[in-house]
């Protein structure tokens, strides 16, 4: 298959109908949207770290959490308004996860071996094993449900009810967690929450039965997925999102979409997403999904269609790429002089037609001008493009 595809893709190029440059007439394909606009974050514009670790949009502020300090950037002026240091009150120093409590507008701060943090009307409180039902110090992931914070770490998650002052800790004995590490949580708004689990696949809390489901890879074996969409990829899940009654999941060995009826596995040799090995998801749509991955940000932009886009950064150039495949056939090639900052994606938010990447060296802001869901002829991008 490979084969075939390197001689489809040798002599599509001697056509001249897949470079970026090729005319939007040459062919009639419909195409998903392609970020050609994007802004990077570094040391220089004013954050206290480049290593980024999570990022939140919230209204015209992004919150952006580092391996040294959080920050805030102010979308109207395009510039990092405030930052925040341990000297500055910030309980500790590397900040691995982000969240708004759409209630009262506080700033959930997960804490990467500092416990669990707030900021509210410019004040820290801060949560730990010492003085909490917080499990552990090691925090991956935050959701809000409610009341109720949920914080995923390396040994379970806990719950904290913010109006009784009321903890719940969640591990094997209570929960049906073969493994207790905690890569991430989210709720659905409709009362049930997820958790990524190492090990232990995706735990669905049902917040008024107070039961548990599990979602699991149900082949039973770690290194090879042995059926494929009979189930989740594999058990060691990353990230979940959940939205339009759909979940995406997140592994290090491939991706995973659920409709409640119906399994779909992403692999990268199959549909051109950058990687297999991927650190977080954020889905846009029930057809329409971010996943933070080690060699670049995968999107499947178009579910139905199976349209996936690629964005990387060329090391030695620094000029950025997008890659756009349909059904795993390479149509177009964006060079752009920016794209991503780095190929190595930690964290990704979606805010409304943009987008954020957190990566191992700045974060980038992808912005959505004449952004559309699903495919269409001869879109704006690529005549801007092709200018």
């Amino acid at each position: 298959m490979r084969v075939a595809m390197a001689h489809l893709w040798t002599t599509l190029t001697l056509l001249g109908c897949v470079a970026a440059g090729a005319g939007a007439s040459d062919s009639a394909t419909k195409l998903p949207y392609v970020y050609t606009n994007w802004r990077h974050f570094t040391v220089a514009d004013g954050l206290s770290n480049d290593h980024i670790f999570a990022v939140k949009a919230d209204g015209p502020k992004v919150w952006v959490g580092t391996e040294n300090g959080l920050a805030r950037i102010d979308k109207a002026t395009a510039k990092v308004e405030k930052t925040w240091l341990e000297k500055d009150g910030l309980p500790w120093r590397a900040v691995t996860a982000l969240e708004v409590s759409p209630k009262t507008g506080d700033l959930w701060i997960g804490l990467f071996g500092g416990g669990l943090a707030r900021l509210s009307g410019g004040r820290f409180d801060h949560w730990h094993q010492l003085n909490s039902g917080l499990v552990n110090d090691v925090v991956y992931g935050i959701a809000i449900e409610n009341d109720n914070v949920w914080v995923a770490t390396t040994a379970g998650a806990s719950r904290y009810n913010t109006v009784t002052n009321e903890w719940t800790i969640y591990t094997e004995k209570n929960a049906p967690m073969e493994e207790i590490w905690n890569y991430g949580a989210a709720y659905d708004g409709k009362g049930k929450v997820y958790l990524a689990v190492w090990g232990s696949g995706c735990l669905e809390f049902d917040c008024q039965r107070e039961s548990w489901k599990v979602y699991l890879d149900p082949d039973g074996e770690m290194e090879i997925d042995l059926y494929r969409d009979d189930g989740l990829i594999h058990v060691i899940v990353t990230g979940v999102s959940p939205v339009d009654e759909v979940l995406w999941l997140s592994t290090y060995f491939g991706n995973s979409r659920y409709n409640g009826r119906h399994w779909r596995g992403f692999y990268a040799h199959e549909t051109g997403l950058p990687s297999d090995f991927t650190n977080n998801v954020k889905a846009r749509s029930a057809d329409e999904c971010y996943f933070a991955m080690d060699k670049g940000l995968g999107v499947v932009a178009d579910f139905p269609t199976e349209s996936v886009v690629s964005y990387t950064r060329d090391p030695n150039t620094l000029r950025g790429k997008a890659q756009v495949f349909q059904a795993g056939e390479l149509l177009r090639t964006v060079d752009m002089e920016k794209a991503v900052p780095h190929s190595f994606i930690i964290g990704v938010d979606v805010d409304g037609n943009d987008v954020w990447a957190a990566t191992g060296k700045g974060l980038g802001w992808g912005i959505g001008d004449g952004y559309y869901p699903g495919v269409k002829e001869n879109p704006a991008w690529l005549i801007r493009k092709e200018k």
